[in-house]
């Protein structure tokens, strides 16, 4: 495994395959700062070629995920001009995609408040699962800002008309309304269960083929994006590399012998 940054906003935990990353600002709601951005930015290119890590779930400290943008970076940004805005809400943006694109798999675990920033980030997850009693929404407009960064991740995840709907109120709700608007898969009542939960996530994840994951993220998010005919082309290729590679001669030979693939715990 390649080696991790030092970080003091996060706690970093590789375990199994699976890196624990956790948000850890708890005296305040783990509000997403530029160094916490700069810092989870630095995380995930350091894992971004290494195959031994096939999944990262990133959680919150003390009860909550991300309460959003931390209000003293902006009082700092004020001091230098507007720039500095532009600079600090950008970091924020390239953040969201470079989670977004990461190769592994990413899981969130949501408590607590899930608001602004930590909205955003639910948004770019792969698999989501929550607390019954976590706060979503988007505060933003109730502040006289605006979702900058986050809007097209939102609309991307729940559509445009519901994303105007919650933007355009700043209205909070719960996890089962989450569910309900596809924003994440499950939702738990207890931590118990939420543990459980992404014990079982993540049993199903690791019996995947980490190289054929990869590239099925990468096709299933390009087909948001590209025309049809050529992301086709694309896939067949990926497709012909895939079945001729290490992990699809192994797996196709685990099947007919009838054992688990190299790869799966």
């Amino acid at each position: 495994m390649n080696t991790l940054p030092v970080c003091q906003t996060l706690l970093l935990e590789p375990h199994n395959g699976v890196l624990h990353i956790t948000l850890n600002r708890p005296d305040c709601r783990n509000a997403m700062s530029l160094q916490m951005v700069t810092e989870l930015r630095a995380v995930l290119a350091a894992v971004r070629d290494d195959r031994s890590i096939r999944a990262l779930v990133l959680g919150g400290a003390g009860g909550h995920f991300c309460a959003g943008g931390d209000l003293k970076d902006m009082a700092n940004a004020r001091a230098q001009g507007q720039e500095a805005y532009r600079e600090l809400n950008r970091a924020f943006g390239a953040l969201l995609e470079e989670a977004q694109h990461a190769p592994q798999v990413l899981v969130t675990v949501l408590q607590g408040a899930v608001l602004g920033g930590g909205f955003g980030l639910a948004c770019v997850s792969d698999i989501a699962l929550t607390d019954h009693n976590a706060q979503f929404g988007l505060p933003e407009t109730s502040l006289g800002l605006l979702p900058a960064q986050i809007a097209p991740f939102v609309v991307q995840r729940i559509g445009l008309t519901q994303a105007r709907r919650l933007a355009l109120t700043a209205a909070r709700f719960d996890g089962h309304e989450a569910r309900r608007l596809g924003l994440v898969h499950f939702v738990e009542h207890d931590a118990q269960a939420l543990a459980e939960r992404l014990d079982a996530v993540l049993a199903h994840v690791l019996c995947c083929a980490p190289g054929a994951n990869a590239a099925t993220k990468s096709l299933l998010l390009a087909s948001t994006e590209q025309p049809l005919g050529p992301l086709l082309d694309q896939a067949a290729e990926w497709f012909s590399e895939a079945v001729t590679g290490a992990e699809g001669v192994e797996g196709t030979m685990a099947f007919v012998q009838k054992r688990k693939p190299g790869w799966a715990p």
